[in-house]
């Protein structure tokens, strides 16, 4: 049986293929920066000097990450990173929880109330000079507590957890889990949490993206340069353009110095990059889920 094809009008046909043809134009326009970033990464120092990058790699060496890894800001800075968003994510997701499954209960005193205060935050704050001296007067200035803790909960992410306990832990559940002697903090951490794997995966994502790029915080509160983030170290490098070459182990000859700066910067960018594209796989499969579930709030 030959099957028959409704045939495509001549308007739709064209409109694909400007739509194509757009997509197309967007995806180079986005796509061709971070090519170049990892091609000049990869790029020795004179390739990249003399303007001879575009798209592949020329002269390819590992230069760039060898001074990286040689630079001791860079290390300190990715280890303070590193540190700030595992404790700083685990201390976010576990306050998001305890602030999303009461206000999530109907039987919550005062719940419209507590719920105002905390949308009151989102829309009106203190400002930059009390929250400065807030931070210097429960005496978490140039400590490491000052990244952890004055940006620990997001209220939009509280928000949207609220939503999805709301809508998918049944008060039924509760109830014949209180009938089995179950209190409370056991619901939560034994029943309620179990079944919220997706928003919590999405909230974890948001809240490890949010400090491992975090750097106005350490900006402000932190002068001890050893509990610098990375980003803070980034921002002297690429920005205010300095950098100590004495401090950089095994680079060979005055030539090499003069462009390994420039060759840091990329070599530097993809290195900052990895630890949070090595995330998203792991949470893509609920991402999307817990996103649009969470999402309708109510």
């Amino acid at each position: 049986m030959e099957t028959s094809r409704i045939k495509e009008p001549f308007g739709d046909r064209v409109f694909n293929v400007i739509n194509y043809l757009l997509l197309s134009a967007f995806l180079i326009i986005v796509l061709y920066p971070l090519l170049f970033i990892v091609s000049a990464s990869f790029s020795s120092s004179d390739a990249i000097l003399s303007g001879r990058v575009w798209l592949w790699p020329v002269d390819p060496t590992l230069e760039g990450y060898q001074a990286v890894f040689g630079y001791k800001k860079i290390v300190t800075g990715f280890i303070n990173s590193f540190c700030y968003t595992l404790f700083g994510t685990f201390i976010s997701v576990v306050l998001t929880i305890l602030a999303a499954y009461p206000l999530s209960r109907k039987d919550l005193y005062g719940k419209q109330v507590i719920m105002f205060l905390f949308v009151f935050t989102m829309l009106f704050n203190g400002g930059l000079i009390p929250n400065y001296l807030l931070v210097k007067e429960l005496g978490m200035l140039d400590t490491r507590w000052a990244i952890l803790i004055p940006s620990a909960l997001s209220v939009w992410n509280m928000i949207i957890t609220r939503t999805y306990f709301m809508m998918n832990i049944s008060d039924e559940l509760l109830e014949a889990a209180k009938i089995d002697g179950c209190n409370d903090f056991k619901f939560v951490w034994k029943m309620a949490v179990p079944l919220s794997t997706p928003i919590i995966a999405v909230i974890t994502l948001f809240y490890a993206v949010a400090q491992w790029n975090q750097f106005f915080s350490a900006l402000i509160f932190l002068k001890d340069p050893n509990l610098y983030p990375l980003q803070l170290v980034m921002r002297e490098i690429l920005v205010q353009n300095q950098i100590d070459l004495e401090m950089i182990n095994d680079v060979r000859g005055a030539a090499a110095k003069a462009g390994l700066a420039e060759l840091l910067k990329y070599a530097l960018i993809i290195v900052s990059t990895l630890p949070v594209l090595a995330i998203y796989p792991f949470v893509q499969k609920y991402f999307v889920k817990g996103v649009m579930i969470g999402s309708l709030k109510g």
